[in-house]
């Protein structure tokens, strides 16, 4: 998948059938709307284009919005290249650019910057200034400009319509194996691993503690949780579980993500992590003492090998 970066240059591409969205998660929802946009331009022998935009839209309307996204950019884009489409073209996202018509953003974007011949849009999809115009409007400007629109359908499971706010809603709830269901893969939180309590240490359950700041990624319910971890620059899928809380038996207050990697003893401080989500074990308690702690930790990790298909630890 060939990567376009817009910018004031842009133009003279080869005639395309598009469709355009922010694409939070690439879910089984986006999925099946670019599906449908690929097998189009194969019909159409035409090029297809995902345009997707650099950063969330109300990021740059509110200054002090902060965005809970399933996936950052980089990620969004792996998962795009993943689907079939022949390119992914990302928008800068300005005031500008938020304060153009919906006529005038398929006019000055869409046709003479990455001339779409054909736009498939998502079936509640909408864009322009305020969003204030609709499909009926897409498709009569686009009738205008030479460039058909077609809505496609929802997708849905177990009767409903597959969204990114239906999948923040689960990961609020910690349903995360529901999340996996509607993601299509399961949700994965990317962090580096940085100087923690080491309290695990001390009970026979070192953790790597890791911080996701920067991404601006969406955590889970608080809780613990069966996971599967991958090191930088590896592809194994390493079996763990993870523990998301302010650590209230030590008397914690700030959130912390703390990792325990099953049998795995090498030092992990500065590099990068991803950690794939399968089930929640159990939610996060104040316990008496250090021994029922450790006990707890010993029947966590049963469980977890359990929901990871292994052999008991």
């Amino acid at each position: 998948m060939e990567i376009i970066k817009v910018n004031p240059d842009t133009g003279n591409l080869p005639p395309t059938v598009a469709t355009i969205g922010f694409f939070d998660g690439v879910h089984r929802g986006h999925q099946y709307l670019i599906r449908n946009m690929v097998e189009e331009a194969r019909l159409s022998h035409m090029v297809s284009t995902v345009i997707t935009f650099d950063r969330h839209p109300r990021q740059v309307l509110q200054s002090d919005y902060q965005p809970r996204l399933l996936t950052p950019l980089d990620s969004k884009l792996l998962l795009l290249s993943k689907t079939g489409c022949d390119q992914a073209a990302v928008l800068p996202f300005t005031r500008e650019m938020a304060a153009l018509s919906a006529h005038d953003f398929m006019r000055r974007v869409l046709v003479d910057k990455l001339n779409v011949r054909k736009l498939i849009i998502g079936y509640d999809n909408r864009f322009g200034h305020d969003r204030t115009e609709g499909f009926d409007d897409y498709v009569r400007y686009g009738r205008e400009m030479g460039m058909e629109v077609i809505r496609n359908r929802a997708f849905a499971i177990e009767g409903a319509h597959v969204s990114s706010s239906m999948i923040r809603s689960l990961l609020e709830e910690g349903r995360v194996d529901m999340a996996h269901r509607c993601l299509g893969y399961p949700y994965t939180l990317s962090g580096k691993v940085v100087g923690g309590y080491r309290n695990g240490r001390k009970l026979g359950f070192p953790t790597a503690n890791i911080d996701v700041a920067g991404t601006c990624q969406l955590i889970p319910e608080a809780g613990v949780y069966a996971v599967r971890v991958r090191l930088e620059h590896s592809v194994a899928q390493l079996p763990g579980m993870m523990n998301i809380g302010v650590r209230p038996t030590f008397g914690g207050q700030a959130q912390t993500l703390e990792v325990h990697i099953f049998d795995f003893e090498d030092n992990l401080y500065g590099r990068q992590v991803m950690v794939s989500f399968v089930q929640r074990i159990r939610s996060e308690r104040k316990f008496d003492n250090l021994l029922q702690l450790t006990e707890q930790l010993k029947a966590d990790r049963a469980k977890a090998a359990e929901l990871l298909g292994l052999k008991e630890l």
